[in-house]
């Protein structure tokens, strides 16, 4: 007798493990995951093989006679997001797919049984942040519409879900002259070298800290660093005359000017840096974020009267206009000229 294969997308049955009393689960595959991995929405379960193809053939002349009425949370994730992943940015499917993780919880559950508790319970629950909450109840609301032109739902909870409110971040406050003049005073304690550092140069503290001594020449008073964008990434810093002690007293053998670990390229060490930074910071009696040194540089700059382009080049920024962008080429002088416009009066080296 011939094996048929089924045609492709209309579905199949197989044979679950076990002693179960109805073992033949009909499914259809509705999508795929990020693995490539066939993403099935069962149709039901049955007693004898039969009797599954019998359903399946009739799912398959009427495929609207699925019950959804008792699909789960899973299940109806699977179903929307196989219709509506393929058309969706990356970007926003990652979202989702995040959010989705959260809602473990719910998994098994029908969703026509839930309500507005349970979804407020995956948000309060996530133990995340603003965004992440917010991307939550997103996917749930995406999944109340989906629900509801299905006619698994009357009313959809999601809209009420409270997510709470959005925390302000602290807002970034200049360093003053007295507090770099206090800074000068202090050279030797944990962290103020690497703040008068970022002082002078306009650095990010990534970039400080992944910063090599290779890419330093002291003969022309200038390093090659950066990241992030297009114009922050290996570009020039001007050496600022200030500075030049420091980076001699740091510069060594080893492969990062400010040398903690072996492996400073890399994110979770920048973070952690710089909790330990903000924390001795307190603790001299400073109240500042990392961040607060590289605007305090463009702020100092910009107003003693430093070309805009060359700030720009210090910071890594892209310039304004399209002339800087395309037509303006600074060198190192101009960029040192710029950079020793930088002062904190008075400074004790």
């Amino acid at each position: 007798m011939p094996n048929y294969k089924n045609p492709n997308g209309y579905g199949s049955v197989v044979k679950l493990s076990g002693r179960r009393r109805k073992p033949f689960v009909v499914r259809k595959t509705v999508g795929y995951d990020d693995r490539a991995y066939p993403i099935y929405s069962v149709l039901g379960y049955y007693e004898t093989r039969k009797d599954a193809m019998i359903a399946l053939a009739d799912f398959n002349r009427d495929p609207y006679n699925i019950d959804l009425s008792k699909a789960t949370f899973k299940e109806l994730y699977d179903l929307w997001s196989a219709d509506a992943y393929p058309s969706m940015k990356s970007s926003l499917k990652g979202c989702y797919s995040a959010a989705y993780k959260h809602c473990s919880s719910l998994y098994d559950k029908e969703y026509r049984t839930l309500r507005k508790g349970h979804m407020q319970a995956c948000v309060d629950e996530s133990g995340k942040g603003y965004s992440t909450r917010t991307n939550i109840k997103l996917l749930f609301m995406q999944l109340d519409r989906y629900a509801f032109d299905h006619d698994i739902i009357r009313k959809c909870y999601s809209s009420n879900v409270d997510i709470g409110e959005k925390k302000q971040s602290q807002k970034h406050k200049l360093w003053t002259d007295e507090e770099v003049v206090k800074l000068w005073s202090m050279r030797g304690q944990p962290y103020i070298d690497d703040t008068l550092f970022l002082l002078y140069t306009g650095c990010r503290v990534s970039e400080m800290l992944r910063m090599k001594n290779k890419n330093i020449n002291f003969n022309e008073g200038y390093m090659i660093g950066g990241i992030k964008t297009s114009y922050g990434t290996n570009r020039t810093i001007p050496i600022h005359s200030k500075l030049v002690p420091i980076i001699k007293e740091h510069a060594s053998e080893k492969e990062f000017l400010f040398y903690y670990q072996d492996n400073q390229d890399n994110d979770n060490f920048s973070k952690a840096y710089v909790v330990k930074w903000k924390a001795a910071m307190q603790e001299y009696g400073f109240d500042h974020l990392t961040h607060d040194c590289r605007h305090t540089v463009q702020s100092k700059l910009d107003s003693a009267g430093a070309n805009k382009v060359a700030i720009d080049r210090i910071l890594g920024h892209s310039s304004k206009t399209i002339g800087e962008k395309i037509y303006t080429h600074k060198t190192v002088a101009e960029l040192k000229d710029a950079i020793e416009k930088l002062i904190y009066s008075p400074v004790k080296a």
